[in-house]
């Protein structure tokens, strides 16, 4: 595709004659490109549940390890990739960030072959599935230079909205390709035998039945490969000042964006080191995780200011939203909605399997967590349905935002947030204490729904600020800060779920993550909604 040399989308004439008709093209490519970006960086969460159900030799704190690892090289990576489009070009960028993908998903089917696998592997395919993670910053800000002000809310609510359903058709897919060996003819590897049962979204898999784990890996492959070449005949650089002023080739822009990528895998392997035990190959120096999330993100940023020349320059420039308040705050808010709906996603498989799979029993007056239960709801027929109304929902939230103003609308979705999370921990501290859990789930699981509809909403809602708070310039790169630092609730929430079982309090994760909201809820009134506000935004 042809690079575009002027773009004008707030010019109504222009919009109307061209800017709209490539501005749609470019999104509904831009959409499975991200769906499989998310459905990559978020299949450990499916995969480590079915690795526990097919007895590898790993506990459950060292498979949530794995989320939580994918979670953080995710987010790090979102921190370069927020730069990526203004550097490189948005074609370039999408092309290159999306092809990556094939990498961890072919790597990782070839792990899951063997049971035996050291956890190191898995832990490194799960350090580059984080590619994934990574590419909603691009695609955020590449699809925001599209579109005009006020249509904003609908277009970047349709990128995010339906790019999330990566993570419900993650969940959906691959335990259904678990189910039969789809890549046997080409050398997709032999079944292995269920110790514990499973589920799919058609209902529960026994013990004792075939799977074909590593097919969780390598059905992407089905589809990225399609993409990369509908990326590179479909899509548009933007050659504009205000976007992309000095494009370089093809060549140079992929030199560019793995070079930052380096940077960002070095800084995330470093603070993994720091924060894992040493049983998981971490240093077990037991830092706090909320240490390691402002130094490595600060790492990062500091590290990318050695690069040389225009690279060094361009990003000075963009830093400058790292001077304005409001990049901070709306970080803040943005880490409520998308932090919790993709560390809840992550999260949720691994503590439906643990809290409601085993039966909580009293053995010489000692709680125990290890029993089997039979009774116990399947995590992989239940799991998705929460993600996929939250990524639902959200073009719902940027249309109800584009009319009600996005401060009014995220208020709302704090209040409900708080109320669930409450209720939530209430139920996995009663469920987490008995021999029948189950008997807890229906609740708990409803209110994981309701939380994951407001934290869609409000997806769509914060990005709605952005657009009025930021001008043009600014807007894009602070799309993509924003949503790299709300990228590390994949890796906190599950990181903290682990350790919270490990404790036998999980409910105490809940009740923290509710005390977060209700920050978030002030500071959102004080500066939006307020009406002698600085920018109010009903």
């Amino acid at each position: 595709m042809s690079d575009l040399k002027q773009w004008e989308p707030e010019n109504d004439t222009f919009w109307q004659q061209e800017g709209n008709r490539i501005a749609t093209r470019n999104l509904w490519i831009s959409v499975p490109s991200l769906l499989c970006g998310f459905a990559v960086w978020m299949m450990w969460s499916i995969i480590s549940v079915q690795m526990l159900n097919l007895g590898f030799p790993y506990s459950a704190p060292e498979l949530f390890t794995l989320a939580a690892i994918a979670g953080l090289s995710g987010a790090t990576l979102r921190i370069p990739a927020s730069f990526f489009v203004r550097l490189c070009g948005g074609r370039y960028t999408i092309f290159l960030t999306t092809s990556l993908l094939m990498i961890p998903a072919l790597g990782t089917g070839i792990a899951l072959q063997d049971p035996n696998t050291p956890l190191w592997v898995f832990q490194l395919m799960a350090l580059l599935s984080g590619i994934g993670g990574g590419n909603f910053a691009a695609s955020m800000s590449n699809i925001s230079f599209f579109y005009p002000k006020k249509k904003q809310g609908l277009a970047l609510g349709i990128n995010a909205g339906l790019g999330n359903f990566g993570v419900t058709t993650m969940q959906i897919l691959i335990p259904l390709f678990m189910t039969f060996g789809a890549f046997t003819l080409v050398g997709g590897g032999d079944s292995m035998t269920l110790q514990q049962s499973s589920g799919t979204l058609i209902g529960s898999i026994p013990a004792g039945s075939e799977t074909w784990i590593q097919n969780a890996g390598f059905l992407w492959l089905l589809l990225l490969l399609p993409l990369s070449f509908a990326i590179w005949f479909g899509m548009n650089n933007i050659n504009t000042e205000e976007v992309t002023p000095q494009l370089p080739s093809a060549a140079g822009s992929f030199s560019i964006q793995l070079a930052m990528y380096g940077i960002g895998f070095i800084t995330s392997i470093l603070g993994l080191w720091l924060i894992l035990p040493a049983s998981a190959n971490g240093a077990g120096f037991n830092i706090p995780n909320e240490l390691v999330l402002v130094l490595v993100p600060l790492a990062t940023v500091l590290a990318l200011k050695f690069l040389p020349g225009a690279i060094r320059t361009s990003l000075e420039r963009q830093y400058k939203i790292f001077n304005n308040k409001h990049t901070w705050v709306m970080t803040i808010l943005y880490i409520m909605t998308f932090g919790s709906f993709i560390g809840f996603a992550a999260a949720l498989p691994l503590s439906i399997q643990v809290i409601f799979g085993y039966s909580h029993i009293m053995v010489d007056g000692v709680m125990t967590h290890d029993t089997p239960n039979p009774n116990g709801p399947s995590a992989l027929t239940y799991a998705w349905i929460a993600p996929f109304i939250g990524a639902l929902i959200r073009p719902v939230g940027g249309w109800i935002s584009d009319r009600l103003g996005g401060a009014l609308v995220t208020q709302v979705c704090a209040v409900v947030m708080v109320i669930a999370a409450l209720g939530a921990a209430y139920f996995m501290q009663q469920a987490y204490q008995s021999a029948s859990p189950e008997q807890y789930f229906m609740p708990f699981f409803l209110l994981f729904l309701l939380l994951f509809a407001a934290s869609g909403i409000g997806n769509a809602s914060t990005f709605k600020t952005i657009a009025v708070v930021f001008p043009k310039e600014q807007a894009g790169p602070v799309l993509g800060w924003t949503s790299a630092m709300a990228a590390y609730g994949a890796f906190y929430i599950p990181q903290v779920f682990g350790e919270q079982i490990r404790a036998a309090t999980p409910e105490h994760a809940m009740i923290g993550f509710a005390i977060f909201y209700a920050l978030c809820l002030v500071l959102n009134w004080f500066y939006y909604l307020r009406k002698s506000g600085e920018f109010y935004n009903p």
